[in-house]
């Protein structure tokens, strides 16, 4: 079975001969690892790849990311860098001061300078499901914009300023998730980190208000073109799983471990794609092989029952030690 039809068999729980491999990477390893992350993909090939593709240049964006020292995205949020191979904070947010807002514009140059010629190309090419990543990240590019403290303060005291930015931001997303439904790639993936440690960042009413009818048009547009929509969010959001899947999210990456793994399973095994992972905070970065093992055997006990409706997924931290990212792996085929 190749890597394409795996995966689409695993998110139409049509029986996939084994869970799909998904490897994520934090920037560190490929910069500083890559011996090794060769190596394990050369024992553990992946089902799901990337397409050939190239996003325009910013007019404000300057300097290196994922470098020690200071960057300006393409949107003009400054970011500064304190350890090479992770992507920062932003320290310099462009709307800090809302008078800014009347003169701000997305950088619309980087979709319409985007290089898409190779999209096509790469995916006839190859055997895996090309899934897209896409920059659609609303409520955190809000954030880089707007400052995170600030935006905060502007949800609590519902400042009108926020919704235009929401509906800028949004608009933008839109027509880059455009782009990619003209493509031939089989699913494209958008996230957002709305979980702390225990609960969601802002109330699951006010998420719902605020933020689902963006997330709704995103899945209506991938879907209306046939392909799937995959969604990523950091934390505890067992509080809005059944809103993502009322939307029609096909797979869903999650911290599952800082929530109820075996609720989960209960209640939503069968209605939604689990796409990972493997405790990324403790587990992989200061646990054994066989800690690991147990980690990805108590998610199969709870989510996996063969006939789909997971993926192998796990992200490699520039901490974490080749072999238990292997264990991983190795105990997906067990």
């Amino acid at each position: 079975m190749i890597g394409r039809e795996r995966v689409i068999r695993a998110l139409r729980f049509e029986h996939p001969d084994r869970a799909p491999r998904h490897l994520w990477t934090l920037p560190g390893v490929p910069l500083f690892r890559a011996v090794e992350l060769a190596a394990l993909r050369a024992r553990f090939p992946e089902d799901i790849a990337g397409p050939d593709v190239q996003y325009g240049r910013g007019e404000r964006a300057r300097g290196v990311p994922n470098q020690v020292g200071a960057y300006t995205d393409e949107w003009g949020c400054g970011w500064e860098v304190l350890q090479p191979g992770v992507i920062g904070e932003v320290k310099h947010a462009p709307l800090d001061d809302w008078a800014a807002l009347a003169h701000y514009r997305p950088p619309y140059e980087i979709l319409d300078n985007a290089d898409f010629s190779r999209v096509n190309v790469s995916c006839a090419q190859s055997d895996q499901f090309i899934l897209a990543g896409t920059t659609v990240r609303p409520f955190e590019r809000m954030q880089f914009i707007r400052g995170t403290e600030k935006l905060f303060l502007d949800l609590a005291c519902g400042t009108a300023e926020l919704f235009t930015l929401r509906d800028m931001v949004h608009e933008f997303f839109m027509r880059e998730l455009a782009l990619w439904t003209r493509t031939d790639v089989d699913g494209i993936s958008f996230m957002d980190d709305w979980g702390a440690q225990n609960q969601l960042l802002i109330s699951p009413q006010m998420w719902r208000a605020i933020f689902k009818p963006l997330y709704a048009d995103y899945v209506t547009l991938i879907h209306s073109a046939g392909k799937f929509a995959f969604f990523h969010s950091d934390g505890h959001i067992a509080a809005i799983y059944p809103d993502l899947i009322e939307i029609g999210v096909d797979a869903l990456n999650s911290q599952l471990f800082c929530m109820d793994i075996e609720a989960l399973g209960q209640t939503y095994r069968g209605k939604i794609t689990f796409w990972g992972e493997i405790d990324r905070q403790y587990l992989l970065p200061f646990g054994t092989p066989e800690q690991v093992k147990e980690g990805v055997r108590r998610v199969r006990r709870a989510l996996d029952d063969g006939s789909g409706g997971v993926i192998a997924q796990c992200e490699w931290g520039n901490d974490v030690s080749m072999e238990n990212v292997a264990a991983v792996f190795e105990a997906w085929l067990e």
